[in-house]
């Protein structure tokens, strides 16, 4: 007994030691190394804190910047991103600073973010995920390396431009319901405040349910309300510090998280393998993103030169699905709002899109073949969407040692690609990058900015939205409906809050009065 115990202690003194040497390794003497290196290249930014990093400064800088409103105008980046703000101001457009054990590089110079987003070596990939994000969706933006090429591959026909026209009547008739709604809210007053936030979340839903579901779209849309009350559950919890496996333990708020999932899940398996079923009996025409779906997963990948069909499992195509949602819900809802309160502050550009949709629509319900030619629609469009990016930054990490410009970059750094910042810019955009100017892209993108390309809504490269064309038709057949049928300004009751919870969202929500015409 007295020897096993001397064995113990023995195993014990040499482990302790050798715990101790790995803890120092991971909390302090290797993230000082990185840090060292990357200084030494010229990148400053803040000096490392042990285990934390910047996360402290990091939340109080956006809980003190989020406690009061923003100008009635569009000098927003200070609010919705302080922290990113003040280390451009501080530091320098290409900056470092620390949100745990991890640096991060911040990289705002717009070719080496074209270079980031090329990803010719495929050095670069998405950071590891909060497992939580996954519950949402394990989808192609979530996949890497071959899986995702495969994935892109097969998911790519379901939005091709051609496929994309015949889903207009969709966005039209959904359109069309919403101004029903909003003109009995107006009644014999004829004007009415509305919430364009929640109503435009209600529109995107029903959207994205009707293309992705077809005549399945009420089923659809059961989902998509379970879905939006498991996002409000995981957003809470990705505010809280993540503890490894704290998922797995059976609190109240965990079972409600996969609870939801199972049914969510469970739901969407039995709308896939309907559909499946009827596609193959034809009994059901495929033209709605899932029936184009399951119809592209069944040929022959090229990739395997022929050799097999590539097919997606149901499992991943109701992985997919969830994705539709999580992606054509929130970015178009949020793009939607910011349209409808930057017109509702300028007048002028409000009644010049107007004169517009009036001369190529008339009052009829807007085609395909009409939105392609709405210039001055299109100039809005796109710079809302620089002022007010959905998606405010794009997040990377380095998968190996690698070169960007010519900062060598160890393995397992992140990148962080703050677009908001970019689209802010005045030596890219010139001293007026904080006013609304939509005749910038007279010319088109390519042409809008001072001497180079520096506008990147939907990403670049490869991994470019897939659904940028869906969701730009989808806007812009939104708002020509609206203009056709009501002038609208701010409330006295909207406060301008720009925040960001996922998407670019107004804190206290976007209330318009509408008038009919």
């Amino acid at each position: 007994m007295e020897q096993n115990m001397m064995v113990l202690i023995a195993i014990t003194s040499s482990l302790v030691p050798f715990f101790l040497a790995k803890t120092f390794y991971s909390i302090w003497w290797k993230p000082k190394r990185l840090e060292k290196y990357l200084k030494l290249q010229g990148i400053n930014g803040t000096s490392y804190k042990p285990l934390l990093g910047d996360l402290k400064e990091y939340v109080k800088q956006i809980q003190d910047a989020w406690a009061k409103p923003a100008g009635l105008n569009h000098q927003i980046v200070s609010r919705v991103d302080p922290f990113t703000h003040n280390l451009v101001h501080k530091y320098g457009k290409i900056s470092m600073f620390w949100l745990g054990k991890t640096p991060r590089l911040n990289i705002m110079d717009p070719e080496l973010v074209k270079e980031v987003l090329s990803n010719k070596l495929g050095h670069f990939q998405k950071p590891s995920l909060n497992p939580l994000i996954l519950i949402l969706t394990n989808g192609l933006t979530t996949l890497e390396g071959e899986k995702w090429a495969a994935h892109r591959q097969i998911i790519s026909p379901a939005f091709h431009l051609e496929k994309l026209k015949g889903m207009v009547p969709v966005f039209t008739d959904s359109c069309m319901m919403l101004v029903d709604r909003w003109n009995k809210l107006a009644g014999t007053r004829r004007t009415c405040e509305i919430d364009v936030w929640t109503e435009f979340q209600d529109l995107t839903g029903d959207i994205i349910s009707r293309t992705a579901f077809g005549s399945s779209y009420d089923e659809g849309k059961k989902i998509l309300k379970l879905q939006k009350e498991l996002q409000v559950l995981v957003m809470e919890a990705m505010q809280t510090l993540y503890i490894p496996g704290f998922r797995f333990i059976p609190t109240k708020k965990n079972r409600s998280r996969n609870s939801l999932n199972k049914r969510i899940t469970s739901m969407l398996r039995t709308l896939v393998e309907k559909k499946d079923r009827a596609i193959t009996a034809g009994e059901s025409r495929n033209d709605d993103l899932l029936g184009l779906l399951l119809q592209s997963s069944k040929q022959i990948n090229p990739i395997n030169n022929g050799a097999h069909s590539n097919q997606l499992t149901v499992e991943e195509i109701i992985e997919e699905c969830k994705l539709f949602y999580l992606a054509g819900h929130e970015t178009t809802s949020s793009w939607l709002t910011w349209i409808v309160v930057v017109l509702a502050m300028h007048q002028d550009w409000q009644e010049k899109a107007r004169e517009e949709v009036l001369r190529v629509c008339g009052k009829n319900i807007p085609s395909f073949e009409d939105i392609s030619c709405l210039k001055t629609v299109t100039m809005i469009l796109y710079e809302v969407q620089r002022l007010y990016s959905p998606v405010i930054a794009l997040y990377l990490q380095t998968s190996k040692e690698t070169k960007i410009g010519d900062i060598i970059v160890p393995a397992a750094v992140d990148i962080t690609l703050p677009l908001l910042h970019i689209h802010h810019d005045p030596d890219l955009w010139g001293d007026d990058a904080e006013e609304f100017k939509p005749e910038r892209f007279s010319e088109g993108v390519a042409k809008a900015s001072k001497d180079r390309l520096a506008f990147f809504p939907f990403g670049w490269g490869p991994r470019m939205c897939i659904g940028n064309h869906f969701a730009t038709i989808e806007v812009k057949v939104a708002v020509a409906v609206i203009l056709q049928n009501f002038s609208f300004e701010l409330s006295p009751s909207y406060t301008h809050a720009p925040h960001t919870v996922m998407t670019l969202q107004p804190q206290h929500g976007a209330q318009i009065t509408f008038d009919q015409l």
